[in-house]
């Protein structure tokens, strides 16, 4: 038999499939509709575990495992389709509807803006850029920064959330988890690094380096060329900059802006000295409560499932069927539950979409605990 009469016989069976598929998805509905009514759950376990035993109770390896997971995909289906109805209906979907009737055109241009470092930090830039006029208040570390912000101290914080060479800021991950803040805005910020040093040193003086985590991670290949140099962590690269400011060492550099440089009267005894010129640092603006601005783009949650087989899949499914972009996924571990993890999850989406907003709502039923962090410009 010919290739061609046989992709004919599976055109004709998916005619069929689509017709009953869809015949199906109705009925799942009606079901859905019914189980809103009387406040049933969407999920019935023992139903689906008896539909799956009946579909294959006669079916030999390997073709039993294939039935399962068609059966389960269609369980998937329809539990998002049912969810989707009662959506609308949900705390979260009222927080939403809130926030978009509420919330500000833009980020004001005069903001009291709660910042981790000094004067120079990278967060302090960025800053800058979304806040003009930004009365910026320095804390001690990020935690300070999301406290004061759920204090009310400041209307707004900057964190920074990852870097696209270094990787993920996991501090500020652990915090989404204790501290419940709101994402208004993200901006993505060109970093290039310089060493610096107090006007007069030489790079053959230079003994000892300092910056934060990040910054080093980011200059390896630099480091690397100088051997018997110690290189020293600090809170941040302005923190380093003014140190290495300070008298009377005259043997110690700072990887850090070249702002930064000139604001602490350092010279700069290397520029660009990252490991790469597309090196960017993503920086989220949070607020205390939920505002979705003009132009929002971004959707971000964080999530916890069960720890079976599948509970990840069905969430990111829903995604999948919807036609949503997930752009990033990360996992932290919960505190005092061993391997289980809580995961943060960026999408590209419109949540003034109604499509979308439902998608988005009806994950609570698919997950022991949904957060949503933001819809935002980015």
């Amino acid at each position: 038999m010919e290739i061609e009469e046989l992709r004919g016989q599976i055109d004709t069976i998916d005619d069929k499939l689509t017709e009953l598929f869809l015949q199906r998805l109705v009925v799942s509905e009606e079901i859905g509709k019914y189980k809103r009514d009387r406040g049933l759950p969407v999920l019935d376990k023992s139903r689906e575990r008896a539909v799956l035993a009946r579909r294959t109770a006669e079916l030999q390896p390997p073709y039993d495992g294939y039935v399962r997971m068609f059966y389960r995909t269609l369980f998937d289906i329809s539990r998002a389709r049912q969810s989707a109805l009662t959506a609308g209906e949900s705390p979260l979907a009222a927080d939403i509807a809130h926030a978009l009737e509420n919330s500000p055109r833009k980020l004001p241009a005069r903001a009291a803006v709660a910042c981790q470092g000094i004067e120079g930090a990278y967060s302090a830039i960025a800053c800058d850029k979304l806040f003009p006029g930004a009365d910026i208040t320095f804390m001690d570390s990020f935690e300070g920064v999301a406290r004061a912000v759920r204090g009310g101290l400041c209307e707004y914080g900057v964190l920074p959330i990852e870097n696209n060479i270094h990787g993920s800021v996991l501090a500020v991950y652990d915090l989404m988890q204790h501290h419940r803040f709101a994402v208004a805005r993200a901006i993505k910020l060109r970093v290039s690094h310089s060493l610096a040093a107090k006007p007069g040193t030489r790079l053959a003086d230079i003994k000892e380096i300092l910056s934060h985590e990040q910054a080093i991670g980011q200059c390896r290949e630099f480091l690397a060329k100088l051997p018997g140099v110690k290189v020293t962590m600090c809170e941040n690269t302005a923190v380093a900059a003014r140190t290495a400011a300070q008298p009377p060492r005259g043997d110690l550099a700072a990887i850090c802006s070249t702002e930064c440089g000139v604001i602490y009267g350092l010279e700069l005894l290397a520029r660009d000295i990252q490991d790469s010129d597309n090196n960017y640092t993503r920086f989220l603006c949070i607020s205390k409560e939920l505002q979705i601005l003009e132009g929002a783009s971004r959707i971000s949650i964080m999530f916890r499932v069960a720890h079976r087989p599948g509970s990840l899949y069905e969430v990111l499914s829903r995604f999948a069927t919807a036609g949503l972009n997930i752009t990033k996924l990360e996992s932290r571990p919960i505190p005092g539950h061993d391997f289980e993890f809580q995961f943060y999850l960026d999408a590209d989406g419109d949540i003034r979409d109604p499509e979308t907003a439902a998608v988005i709502c009806s994950l609570a039923d698919c997950t022991e605990q949904l957060i949503f962090l933001g819809a935002y410009p980015e």
